[in-house]
């Protein structure tokens, strides 16, 4: 019989030393590592979310006329779009005077749009809005908005984006209200019975 041909293999390595290997001298071989023993006396510590004290279960205590609404990017080029005048039809709808407030990000957004929102940045400099300065590192508006949501419990936010919406909803975040725009005029979500189910 003739001899079998052997199909030559791809892809093979060599095969290496490992550095713990006996054969390889004292000073080349790798240090075995230490494992550290765990305290038993030590407990694992959990941490629980507090409650704010502004709170009186779902009824925010902080909320109170003169409102601080914090205004998104979107609201603005939805209210101008919609020719709603912003700090009237504000306080048409919650029937109190209101301060808009809008934070550093949300003016470098506006200002990013560039020229095409330029009547978006001349209403931002409106001196009835407050300028609120920006303590989170990003760029992201919306991150913004709901660190600062979730810090300080005396905002309103109004927006119309409903990534933020659903944020501020999903990361259940207790007694804030939003304003948004439907059919040409501002409207107040009721809020939420169970955080995260609204009620009729």
């Amino acid at each position: 019989m003739g001899k079998q041909k052997k199909a030559r293999k791809y892809a093979t390595m060599k095969r290496m030393l490992s550095l713990q290997d006996q054969r390889l001298k004292k000073k080349d071989r790798l240090k075995p590592k230490k494992k550290e023993k765990k305290d038993p006396s030590a407990r694992k510590g959990r941490e629980v979310p507090q409650h704010p004290s502004c709170l009186f279960f779902q009824y925010n205590t902080q909320l109170g006329p003169p409102y601080h609404i914090l205004v998104d990017t979107n609201f603005i080029n939805f209210s101008i779009k919609a020719k709603l005048h912003l700090v009237q039809s504000m306080m048409g709808c919650l029937y109190s005077k209101c301060i808009p407030c809008i934070t550093d990000c949300v003016m470098a957004e506006i200002e990013k749009l560039g020229q095409k929102y330029r009547v978006a940045l001349r209403i931002t400099k409106d001196p009835r809005f407050e300028r609120l300065p920006c303590t989170y590192k990003g760029t992201y508006a919306d991150d913004c908005l709901v660190k600062r949501v979730t810090q300080h419990k005396c905002y309103i936010v109004a927006t119309v984006d409903r990534d933020l919406k659903r944020r501020i909803r999903i990361e259940k975040i207790p007694g804030v209200p939003i304003i948004y725009i439907s059919n040409y005029r501002y409207n107040i979500e009721q809020m939420p019975d169970d955080y995260g189910t609204p009620r009729f």
